[in-house]
């Protein structure tokens, strides 16, 4: 599937985004996911704060390469609408992320940083380990 991506503005070519399931719900969705190359991404920042409202609202992740280089994806899946987008760097995919995030989080429709609880959602605020992926530490 043949792309614009965010960041730099390049037409690439990506594995296509798995599309809404119109008779299922979002975790039928998320079970579509396996062997695609996308991920469900279920925590967000250093704190694994919830990353969407399963089954209502999921994101995934992907990555890929070309020949300039690798490519980051993510997607939302909302509701059965399903949008996809792609990055060049890592860096501004998950910046992307946050910020669709912080919306969702600072809008009550998600469960996310208590400082953002009353915060506008249309203004982002970076937030001290928001703009990581959360990598669970199974040791502990």
């Amino acid at each position: 599937m043949q792309t614009t991506t965010k960041d730099t503005r390049e037409t690439v070519t990506v594995p296509a985004t798995v599309e809404r399931d119109m008779y299922g719900e979002g975790y039928d969705w998320m079970e579509s996911l396996a062997g695609t190359g996308w991920h469900e991404v279920p925590g967000w920042g250093r704190e694994g704060w919830d990353l969407g409202s399963w089954p209502y609202i999921i994101f995934a992740a992907a990555k890929t390469e070309d020949e300039p280089g690798q490519l980051f994806g993510y997607t939302t899946y909302v509701e059965g609408d399903v949008t996809a987008r792609w990055y060049r760097s890592c860096e501004a995919r998950n910046l992307a992320i946050s910020k669709e995030a912080f919306w969702y989080w600072a809008s009550g429709q998600a469960d996310g940083p208590e400082a953002l609880e009353g915060m506008n959602p249309q203004e982002f605020k970076q937030v001290d380990g928001l703009c990581e992926p959360y990598i669970p530490d199974f040791g502990n």
